[in-house]
């Protein structure tokens, strides 16, 4: 399990715990689950002793990652939502955001070494998922969302686009994502121009899915 929260940290502490993240981030995305905390510190620019300081284990630093991670996803819908005139427009940044955030990347990475069921990640799953369905809600109810997709189509795609193609590395690969995300999300528009095979995708689909239900 991860440890207990913190006390309140000082602004310099909770300045080096938010650059270790971060730093956390980029290396499990580019070099995996067993990224060398040698190499977080550097780019952290702090030592080892401070990451160690804030985060005891590998177990317990994956799982802030993936906590940040969904917030930062999460606060972007509620922003794209709160700030966007336009529904589908709404739903086009949040997705462009989904793909900054390398949600693809780290999802097999996160999937490792975090405990799912932490009250902290159910908090923000579910925050994630409220926000995702009232963007799709919005863009369906303007018209011009196809009606026959569900949140669990837009995750499956986002994820699978921001996936790096194998023995590529990370590496400019941004300038790809974008562009085939585009395509994706016109697709996405009402009228739509082709019957979909099977049935729209829920959240519960996924989960039965990946846990061999």
């Amino acid at each position: 399990m991860p440890a207990a929260p913190q006390p309140r940290l000082r602004a310099d502490a909770l300045r080096n715990r938010e650059r270790i993240i971060a730093a956390a981030r980029e290396v499990l995305v580019e070099h995996g689950s067993e990224s060398s905390f040698d190499e977080i510190a550097r780019r952290a620019g702090v030592g080892n002793a401070t990451l160690y300081r804030h985060f005891a284990d590998r177990r317990e630093l994956i799982h802030h990652v993936a906590l940040s991670v969904m917030t930062r996803v999460a606060d972007h819908a509620e922003a794209a939502r709160a700030e966007e005139p336009d529904a589908f427009l709404a739903l086009r940044r949040f997705v462009h955001a989904m793909a900054d955030e390398r949600v693809g990347a780290l999802c097999p990475l996160l999937s490792e070494g975090v405990d799912k069921s932490h009250p902290e990640l159910l908090e923000q799953r579910d925050r994630l998922e409220r926000e995702t369905e009232a963007l799709m809600a919005a863009a369906r109810a303007s018209g011009r969302l196809r009606a026959d997709v569900a949140i669990g189509d837009l995750m499956v795609a986002v994820t699978q686009l921001t996936r790096p193609l194998p023995d590529s590395g990370c590496v400019n690969f941004d300038q790809f994502v974008h562009r085939h995300l585009q395509l994706f999300l016109d697709g996405l528009m009402a009228p739509a121009r082709s019957e979909l095979r099977g049935t729209a995708t829920t959240l519960e689909d996924l989960r039965r899915i990946g846990s061999g239900g």
